[in-house]
């Protein structure tokens, strides 16, 4: 009884007074409120990568289009050279920071086979059968050691991403893929087989995405840099008007050394530096003028895949039918409704409809396949899921860009 009474007659915790809430000053950024939408395993999303992915991936059906009509069109010879700079580098780099924190364990490894190594076998496949059937090529064959077309996006990806422990460990990554490039562009006849000469040529991208963090992406968003990147544009553009017309546009696919293109040894390590310089400072003009608030576009950021595997069906179909050879097409008129439907096209192939659609091959599940895996936890080493999409917050983990990110998820 003494004990309890002197338990209930004790005072209790001193208790600290918060402090008085000082008054914002007029320079002090006002607090935003973080983005609560939900990508598909439940993740917060960065608008900013979103509107980032989506922005590419009207760039890549823009690029596509505009080969079938530039022949006659210095205008859009320029604006097809300016984009096939930088717009593969900018979805390459994206997917290397999403990729920064992939290792070997397997429900990553499980989701790299599904989501990357299962869609680029279905559409390696429909996109060799659409060839055979509908374009009624010479070859009828199907080979899934050799990409066709876009889906060499998909094998560079899977090559990358096993790949990515190995960046990690490295004290230089960067310049050994540079090195390791600049090495491809002088070997011949390498570019077929998985097509290893984009595959080794864009890992500088790669990796110095894996190098990337939060505060470099917040670095190209400032103003100051947004307002020197309108004269690096115009200087670019006033340069590829300029060499437009006598141009080897092989060099910007990275596809072929060299000694493919009938240039000399030396001139394929210069060119690798030069367009990986060049990549690198138009991807940061073109981030500089992202935005980073949620806009109309954001939500078709997640379904980048679609738009980027769906739309060569597109373009290659008007290509067979022989929707790119009337005159009228090639001059100014033509060029502006080929823009338009393309950039349209592509807006609609990311729409979640689609991608619901396509989903069973672009992002199955396959749990039949494998073997029960235990539940991971959402720290460690290693990250967080890898296929969950960045949430504005240092230390989330990778998202599989696929597409060009066949560029991004």
């Amino acid at each position: 009884m003494p004990q309890m009474f002197h338990a209930a007659s004790s005072p209790g915790p001193k208790r600290t007074p918060l402090p008085a809430a000082r008054p914002p000053t007029p320079d002090a950024p006002r607090p935003q409120r973080p983005d609560t939408r939900r990508g598909p395993s439940g993740e917060q999303r960065d608008p900013f990568f979103d509107n980032a992915k989506y922005l590419a991936i009207v760039l890549v059906g823009l690029g596509h289009s505009w080969a079938n009509v530039m022949s006659d069109n210095r205008l859009v010879q320029t604006a097809y050279t300016v984009v096939y700079v930088f717009h593969m580098p900018a979805f390459v780099i994206i997917s290397g920071y999403f990729s920064r924190n992939f290792d070997l364990r397997p429900h990553r490894l499980k989701r790299l086979l599904t989501g990357v190594l299962v869609p680029y076998v279905v559409f390696q496949t429909a996109y060799s059968l659409f060839r055979i059937h509908v374009g009624h090529t010479g070859d009828p064959h199907v080979n899934l050691f050799v990409p066709w077309y876009l889906t060499w996006f998909l094998c560079a990806l899977f090559v990358w991403r096993l790949t990515a422990p190995v960046w990690r460990m490295l004290r230089r990554p960067l310049p050994v893929a540079l090195a390791v490039a600049m090495l491809a562009s002088v070997t011949p006849g390498m570019g077929g087989l998985l097509d290893m000469q984009r595959v080794l040529q864009f890992a500088p991208c790669f990796v110095l995405g894996m190098c990337l963090k939060q505060e470099h992406f917040r670095l190209v968003r400032r103003r100051a840099v947004r307002i020197a990147s309108v004269p690096v544009f115009a200087l670019t553009v006033a340069a590829a008007w300029w060499a437009a017309p006598g141009m080897q546009i092989g060099w910007l696919y990275r596809n072929a050394a060299a000694q493919d293109l009938g240039a000399p040894w030396w001139a394929g390590p210069v060119t690798v530096l030069a367009l990986f310089a060049c990549a690198v400072l138009l991807t940061a003009c073109f981030l500089a003028w992202v935005p980073g608030r949620r806009l109309w576009c954001t939500a078709l950021g997640a379904g980048t895949l679609g738009g980027y595997l769906l739309h060569g069906f597109v373009v290659k179909g008007v290509l067979y039918a022989g929707g790119f050879e009337p005159d009228w097409v090639h001059g100014p008129l033509g060029a502006l409704v080929v823009t338009v439907v393309a950039a349209a096209g592509v807006t609609l192939l990311c729409t979640p409809a689609v991608l619901r659609v396509f989903r069973c091959v672009m992002e199955p599940r396959m749990d039949w396949a494998f073997r029960r895996i235990a539940p991971q936890p959402a720290g460690g080493p290693g990250g967080t899921d890898g296929r969950a999409a960045v949430s504005g917050q240092a230390g989330r983990a990778e998202t599989a860009e696929k597409a060009g990110a066949a560029p991004g998820r």
